[in-house]
């Protein structure tokens, strides 16, 4: 075993006694309820890749049944792994975690945010976008992993315009051709059938306003000086993530391939919306080895906020090490 390869029961032990420690009360703190979170926290957080400046900016929050983002998972293992971490039993929230960085003299966002299209707690990126200062003319392009609905409904305006009137819209072509102009088969998606009929009504809602400003790439191009897409098909046809990099420093962003760390990382039970599990769960090895074997910190998009942490190599798979935050 080398020193990148941990035992995972270690690296779970190790992360319990962690929590605990930080409990006052010993036995009768672990028994209450969680603390209920006030209104007006931080929606984004601010740190440098290198000479890039990076900011993520929260959209909010979405979810669904456990099932959904662990379709093999059996159903009592399923259950309890929830309860130790704490987790509702019967719905997973997924965070929606755009990065804007500054490089080549241009703002770009990647990925858009659900806005509206998939509940009524996604749509934040704006008010975000507020808080440091900025507005929608100041972002100059939209890069999205991929087109589903939570990647692309904010480029949508309310009024049906379109949302960043400046920005160049980056996707990625193989799913602009399935999702955009064909009649998606979404029979594949654990869920009912009006939901996949409302998803992909959204997906070619939300691009509508953006069609004249679509710049269509093949992943593994570059898009910007610093940022570099990767090949990772599987959980859509065109799938990417990306590299952000800047001189020795660099970021790794995971868009879909994972939802949630407890029951995809921790747990390497397989997403229910990703379209080709097997090329989905190749990409997830790859991608997620690389990072574990060179040590880059990731960004994870729907991973609890603000999504930054280190993928380790384990025994049975990868366990994932969020960051410290940073004042």
């Amino acid at each position: 075993m080398n020193a990148f390869t941990l035992n995972r029961r270690a690296v779970m032990l190790t992360a319990v006694a962690g929590a605990s420690s930080a409990l006052v009360g010993g036995g009768a703190a672990l028994a209450q309820a969680a603390p209920t979170p006030l209104s007006g926290n931080a929606g984004h957080y601010r740190f440098r890749v290198g000479e890039i400046s990076a900011t993520v900016l929260s959209d909010g929050v979405i979810g669904g049944p456990p099932r959904v983002y662990a379709s093999d998972a059996p159903e009592a293992e399923l259950q309890e792994v929830l309860r130790r971490a704490f987790l509702p039993t019967d719905r997973m929230t997924l965070n929606l975690n755009t990065l804007l960085i500054e490089t080549g003299g241009r703002r770009i966002l990647i990925e858009a945010g659900a806005g509206a299209t998939m509940g009524p707690n996604g749509g934040r990126i704006f008010q975000n976008l507020a808080a440091i200062g900025l507005g929608p003319t100041d972002i100059d392009a939209i890069v999205v992993s991929h087109t589903h609905p939570d990647h692309v409904g904010n480029l949508r305006a309310a009024d049906g315009g379109k949302a960043f009137p400046r920005a160049t819209v980056f996707a990625p072509k193989a799913d602009w051709d399935f999702f955009v102009l064909s009649d998606p088969d979404l029979s594949y998606m654990p869920v009912p059938e009006d939901f996949r009929s409302r998803f992909a009504a959204a997906i070619k809602s939300s691009v509508k306003p953006a069609m004249s400003d679509v710049e269509l790439y093949e992943a593994g191009a570059e898009i910007a000086p610093g940022l570099t897409s990767i090949v990772a098909s599987g959980h859509t046809p065109g799938m990417a993530t990306f590299l952000v990099h800047s001189g020795n420093d660099h970021l790794l962003l995971t868009a879909d391939l994972a939802y949630h760390p407890v029951v995809n990382v921790d747990n390497p039970w397989l997403p229910g919306p990703d379209r080709d599990m097997g090329a989905a769960l190749a990409s997830r090895r790859r991608i997620f080895d690389r990072a574990a074997a060179d040590r880059i910190p990731v960004l994870a998009f729907h991973f609890p906020f603000p999504g930054l942490g280190r993928m380790l190599k384990t025994d049975g798979g990868y366990a994932w090490v969020p960051a410290n935050w940073q004042f």
